[in-house]
């Protein structure tokens, strides 16, 4: 597919938010027992492995753009078989864990601010991927978005 403005819109914005959450800057400190300072370090290396795990599964279907590439084809095993978005799942569980770790305020704000975005932009990507792969409306029903869709027990 063709990109558009808004593609660019929002990678633009998203890094952005990537490089504010570089520079700490100090303001709203937070205050967090170590054992949750640790747990959040956890949760963190956790999301950087999902982005890993996930990248490696698109293969040559990575793009940071929300518009589908002409040659792309629709993953739904690995991650995709639970997440439609691992990546933004991945990269939010990652920033969250190191905002908390570092008990930076800001950062849990840029991390809520990146969910936003993650929201918006999943939405437009989405439309683009329901026009492009006529199988995509069965999997989105069959998956989370961003995390994996806790499935109601059966009544007997």
């Amino acid at each position: 597919m063709k990109l558009k403005s808004k593609d660019y819109i929002l990678v633009g914005i998203q890094a952005a938010i990537f490089m504010l959450y570089i520079f700490d800057l100090q303001i709203l400190q937070l205050s967090f027992p170590q054992l949750i300072k640790d747990a959040a370090l956890i949760v963190s290396i956790l999301g950087w492995i999902i982005v890993l795990v996930a990248i490696l599964q698109l293969n040559r279907n990575l793009s940071p753009f929300p518009s589908p590439k002409a040659d792309s084809k629709l993953v739904q095993n690995g991650l995709y078989k639970y997440i439609r978005h691992p990546v933004y799942f991945g990269i939010l569980i990652g920033l969250g864990g190191i905002a908390i770790y570092s008990l930076s305020g800001y950062r849990v704000i840029l991390t809520l601010a990146l969910y936003v975005l993650f929201d918006i932009k999943s939405i437009y990507e989405e439309k683009l991927l329901m026009t492009k792969f006529p199988g995509y409306r069965d999997y989105r029903k069959k998956t989370g978005r961003f995390f994996p869709r806790i499935k109601k027990p059966h009544k007997s």
